[in-house]
C-alpha cells in the first residue's frame, strides 16, 4: 500500500483529525491503516471537554465597531415537535466506497458520531440501476434484476454507509426513490420516463420486499420509505436518475406502499411527495393529499425555489406534518455552480434552517448528499484549493473529498463551513425538541430556541459583518438558566467554545460577526406550558425558481 493512500501524508503542513473519534475495530482480514485525514476549513484545537466535540474556549471577538446590545426572549408558546437533522447517501458511496477502510470510517464518524453531526435522519438512496444514465456517479445499482429476481449484493457501497448509519444508532432511517427500476417506467429507464399507472401495485410491492428483506437479512430497520422524488420532473437530459409521477397517481402509489409496508413488522411508514419547491407543493398537495391523509405519515418537501417567508408559511397550513428533505447548490443568488467553503456559504445555510424551522414549521431539515468530489480543482495536485470559492463546484455536499482520488489516491475528506454550521444544529437539538420562537432581535440576528425537558438550545446567526452583538437571553417565565455552554463557528473556528455568564437566571454572552452561535442551556426551573403558535418570523429573500435537474 502506497504512503499516499495510506494516510500518511502531511496535508496542509500538519495531520488535521478531529479532536475525538468513535473507537473502530477492521473487519477480519483487513489491513490495519493510518488515520484517514481530515482538513477542515480552519483547524480546531482539542475538545474542551469529553465527549462535547467542542473546541477550547476562544476570546471574544474584537469588534471594529461598537457592539449592538439586544435583549432576548424566548416566547413561551411551544411550536413543533423536531424529528430531526439529516443528509441524505444519495450517489457519493459508489466513490467513498471504493476508498480505504479507515477513511469510511472515518467518514461515518464525521456524519454519524457524538463528535461529528450526530445525524439524527439518514437517508438511503433505494437505486433504480440508472439504466439510461449517462453520468455512472450518479446511477446507483438496483436490487431486481430484469428477469424479476433479486441480488442483495447489487449495492453494497450505498448498504455499508446505511449499516454503518444503523451501527451508531441514527434514530430515523429512511429509504427514497429517486427513479423506480425499469421495469416499473413507460420507457424502460431509470430516468425520463413515468411510473405506469398499471404497475404502481407492483411498484409498492417491490419497495416492501426491500424493506422487508433489510429488517429481516440485513438488520437494519427503516423508519420512513419516500416512494418519488421530485416527481414533476423525469429528468429528461438523463444526467441523473429521475421519474415523473403524476399529481394524479399520487395517492396511489402513497396508499398501495402504506398498505404493503403496514403488514411488515417494523411497520414504517410513507412520506410523500419529495417536490422540487415549496411553491409546487402547496399548489399540488391539495390535488392528491386528502385521498392519501391516512396513509402519508409526513408531508416532504425540497426547497429549490429558496423561497420567501410568505411562501414559507403557507406550508404550516398542510394538514399532515411536514419536513425540509432536500436542499444544496445555492450559488449566492440562485440553483447553480459555485464551489464556496466559507462562512458566506455556512450563514446561508443557518438562515436557511431558521427559515425552514422557524416560518414553514418544518419538523425535520435534511441536506442533500453528505459528501460531493465537486469541489471545482483537485487539491491533490493544488493544495489549498479546497479552502477557496471558485465557480467550477458545487455546492452540494457538506464534506468534499478530491474529484481525482483515483489517479492521485488523495483520499482526504475536506469539511466546509456549511458542516459545522449544520453541527450547529444537529448536535444540539435532539428528535423530541420543541420550537420556540425568539423576540427583540435586532437587525442581521436570527434565531431560535429548543426546549427538551430540563435542557434548552438557542442557535443563533449574526449576519453582521463588522459587529458583535452582546446578548442576554431570556427564557421563559419560571425557567431559571443554570449551568451554560455556548459553541461559536465564524470565520475563524469550528465549534468552539464562547464564555458566557449567568446573572439572574439570564445568559449573556457576544455573538462575534458573521457567526452562528449554539447556546446550551440546563435550567433550574421549570417551563409553563403553552399553546402551539405558527407565527412565522425569519425573513428570508425570494429568487427564481429551479430544480436540481442535473446536480
Amino acid at each position: 500500500m502506497s504512503a499516499r493512500r495510506s494516510g500518511r501524508r502531511v496535508v496542509g503542513g500538519a495531520l488535521a483529525l478531529l479532536g475525538v473519534v468513535a473507537a473502530w475495530a477492521p473487519a477480519a482480514g483487513a489491513r490495519s491503516r493510518a488515520p484517514a485525514r481530515v482538513h477542515p476549513t480552519v483547524r480546531p484545537a482539542a475538545p474542551a471537554r469529553p465527549g462535547s466535540g467542542a473546541t477550547r474556549p476562544v476570546a471574544a471577538h474584537a469588534a471594529p465597531l461598537r457592539p449592538i446590545t439586544a435583549d432576548l426572549r424566548v416566547a413561551p408558546q411551544r411550536g413543533q415537535r423536531i424529528d430531526g437533522f439529516g443528509v441524505s447517501g444519495g450517489w457519493w458511496p459508489a466513490n467513498v466506497g471504493r476508498f480505504p477502510a479507515a477513511a469510511q470510517q472515518q467518514l461515518g464518524e464525521l456524519l454519524f458520531a457524538p463528535t461529528g453531526l450526530a445525524v439524527s435522519q439518514y437517508r438511503y438512496n433505494i437505486g433504480g440501476g440508472g439504466v439510461g444514465v449517462t453520468d455512472p456517479y450518479k446511477a446507483p445499482p438496483t436490487f431486481l434484476t430484469r428477469t424479476g429476481t433479486y441480488d442483495w449484493s447489487a449495492d453494497p457501497n450505498g448498504l455499508a454507509f446505511l449499516q454503518l448509519a444503523s451501527s451508531y444508532g441514527v434514530p430515523e432511517l429512511i429509504g427514497f426513490v429517486n427513479s423506480a427500476p425499469g421495469q416499473f417506467t413507460t420507457n424502460g429507464k431509470s430516468c425520463g420516463g413515468v411510473l405506469r399507472p398499471d404497475r404502481i401495485k407492483a411498484y409498492a410491492a417491490y419497495l416492501a420486499q426491500v424493506v422487508a428483506h433489510l429488517d429481516t437479512v440485513d438488520h437494519i430497520r427503516l423508519s420512513y420509505v419516500s416512494p418519488m422524488n421530485e416527481p414533476d420532473t423525469s429528468q429528461p437530459t438523463c444526467r441523473q436518475e429521475g421519474m415523473a409521477v403524476p399529481v394524479s397517481e399520487r395517492a396511489a402509489v402513497v396508499d398501495d406502499l402504506a398498505r404493503d409496508l403496514a403488514a411488515l413488522p417494523a411497520r414504517p411508514r410513507v412520506i410523500a411527495d419529495e417536490s422540487s419547491m415549496v411553491r409546487q407543493l402547496v399548489a399540488e398537495a391539495p390535488r392528491w393529499l386528502p385521498a392519501a391523509k391516512g396513509a402519508v405519515a409526513v408531508i416532504a418537501h425540497h426547497t429549490y425555489d429558496y423561497p420567501d417567508q410568505a411562501t414559507l408559511s403557507e406550508v404550516n397550513r398542510l394538514p399532515v406534518s411536514h419536513w425540509a428533505t432536500e436542499i444544496c447548490c445555492y450559488d449566492g443568488s440562485d440553483f447553480g455552480w459555485q464551489y464556496d467553503p466559507t462562512m458566506s456559504s455556512g450563514l446561508w445555510l443557518a438562515r436557511t434552517i431558521l427559515g425552514d424551522l422557524g416560518a414553514a414549521h418544518d419538523s425535520a431539515f435534511d441536506w442533500w448528499v453528505a459528501a460531493s468530489p465537486n469541489i471545482g480543482c483537485a487539491p491533490g495536485r493544488k493544495p489549498g484549493c479546497q479552502d477557496r470559492v471558485n465557480p467550477g463546484g458545487r455546492n452540494d455536499g457538506l464534506v468534499y473529498y478530491d474529484p481525482n482520488w483515483k489517479t492521485d489516491g488523495n483520499d482526504t475528506l475536506y469539511l466546509t463551513k456549511r458542516y459545522w454550521v449544520m453541527a450547529s444544529f444537529s448536535r444540539y437539538v435532539r428528535p423530541g425538541a420543541v420550537m420556540h420562537q425568539v423576540g427583540g432581535l435586532p437587525a442581521g440576528v436570527e434565531a431560535l430556541a429548543f426546549e427538551q425537558g430540563r435542557h434548552w438550545s438557542v442557535v443563533a446567526a449574526n449576519n453582521s459583518s463588522t459587529r458583535s452583538t452582546q446578548t442576554v437571553i431570556h427564557l421563559p417565565s419560571r425557567v431559571v438558566a443554570g449551568t451554560t455552554h455556548a459553541y461559536v463557528t465564524d470565520v475563524r473556528a469550528n465549534l468552539a467554545s464562547l464564555p458566557t455568564s449567568t446573572v439572574s437566571g439570564a445568559v449573556t454572552l457576544s455573538l462575534p460577526p458573521r457567526s452562528v452561535t449554539t447556546v446550551v442551556v440546563d435550567v433550574t426551573g421549570a417551563s409553563q406550558s403553552a399553546v402551539r403558535t405558527t407565527s412565522p418570523r425569519v425573513s428570508r429573500t425570494t429568487s427564481r425558481t429551479t430544480s436540481r435537474a442535473g446536480v
